[in-house]
């Protein structure tokens, strides 16, 4: 219990409040938490921690520049704004106030981040670590009304969208999240800082990305081709009267209809769609008719079924055989007896050679193997009668 005025007036003075963030780079929503900080601690005094964690992904600036950086943009929180490489965490940054003689604490957070760091905080209090030791009277943690400006689904220009911006080579919408207060020439040096330290080149010329609305995928289509080609039916939007395009211009097609001609955007005209025609169904041989292939019944009219097999072996086999090889087209079991439709090799060898090419192919091969069978006798003829000569030369 406070024993006096002036007992009271120095608790009232050990009280300080402070945030503590990764801010890489300083945002508008940055500036919005110091004002609140600042708005929040009233006659009290405030301090504003930053991280000194360096990454090419989410902390491109390094500690130094970021702090130079803040003290620039933010000059009202200058003052206020801490430089002391010791604090490398929040709970560094706990211990070194309560070694100034504090003894009351209070932190402004993002809303999302108050219930985590209230938890956090109030757990180590009293407690000896690594980052040493601090044990406050009392420990707040306040929020700051919005989201953590530096969480990455924060709404708005958020830090991580910056970085997104630097990395895409974007500086319009880079610009677009910091200050107001900040110059051209300013925003060019912490933007091609940013990207220095995401591992990027130094950009030194700006331009504006334009972002275009998509073109429509009708008239994507029409531009490739494939949509409307001359002599397509169409039907007109609206009335569906019926006609038939006749000439294709760069967004527009000229349709005929009713022996005039009419000029039509690509939206007041839809393609007719074309009934494909169904292949007709070939009746099967219900006795082969589980061959590989198509066996049509026309094929083995007339046939006996022993025999249809024999004719299916015919066809399998000598469907392997060249176009142009007589032998392809051997009429096949059940020719001669049955009325059956001829095979196609059947009626292109007729076509190429005649009726009885066949026959006479035959009597044309047993004429060329007696030949050659004479004159294989005439060669051993030939040879005896040397043998004799040699033998009766050797007598003599």
């Amino acid at each position: 219990m406070i024993s006096s005025f002036k007992s009271y007036l120095i608790e009232e003075e050990r009280t300080v409040f402070f945030t503590f963030g990764r801010m890489n780079p300083p945002t508008t929503g940055h500036e919005k938490l110091m004002n609140e900080l600042a708005k929040k601690s009233g006659k009290h005094s405030y301090r504003v921690y930053v991280s000194q964690s360096v990454d090419k992904k989410k902390n491109p600036l390094d500690y130094g520049t970021k702090v130079k950086t803040i003290r620039k943009f933010f000059p009202k929180h200058a003052r206020q704004v801490m430089l002391d490489k010791k604090v490398k965490s929040v709970f560094d940054a706990l211990t070194e106030i309560y070694n100034d003689g504090y003894k009351n604490v209070s932190m402004v957070v993002g809303s999302d981040r108050v219930n985590e760091f209230n938890i956090l905080l109030k757990k180590y209090n009293g407690v000896k670590a690594r980052h040493g030791l601090y044990n406050f009277k009392k420990i707040n943690v306040i929020s700051a009304g919005d989201r953590d400006p530096d969480a990455d689904d924060v709404s708005g220009m958020s830090a991580s969208k910056m970085r997104e911006a630097a990395s895409d080579g974007d500086f319009t919408k880079f610009s677009q999240g910091l200050p107001r207060n900040v110059s051209n020439s300013d925003a060019k040096k912490v933007y091609n800082e940013v990207r220095r330290g995401m591992g990027l080149r130094e950009q030194k010329e700006y331009f504006n990305k334009l972002h275009f609305e998509p073109v429509s995928e009708k008239r994507e289509a029409y531009v490739k081709g494939n949509l409307f080609n001359i002599g397509d039916h169409v039907t007109v939007m609206g009335s569906d009267e019926l006609a038939s395009v006749t000439s294709l211009g760069t967004n527009y097609v000229i349709v005929e209809s009713g022996g005039k001609l009419y000029r039509k955007w690509l939206s007041d005209i839809e393609l007719l769609e074309k009934k494909k025609e169904a292949p007709k169904k070939v009746r099967q041989d219900p006795d082969v008719k589980k061959a590989p292939g198509t066996q049509p019944a026309p094929y083995y009219k007339g046939v006996a079924k022993s025999t249809k097999k024999k004719r299916l072996a015919h066809f399998k086999k000598y469907s392997k055989y060249d176009d142009d090889n007589p032998a392809a087209y051997k009429p096949a079991p059940g020719d001669a007896t049955a009325k059956t439709k001829p095979s196609k090799h059947t009626l292109k060898y007729r076509r190429m050679y005649g009726e009885d090419a066949v026959e006479v192919a035959k009597k044309k091969i047993e004429r060329e193997k007696m030949v050659d069978k004479m004159k294989h006798a005439r060669m051993l003829d030939r040879a005896k009668v040397r043998k004799i000569k040699n033998r009766s030369k050797a007598d003599a």
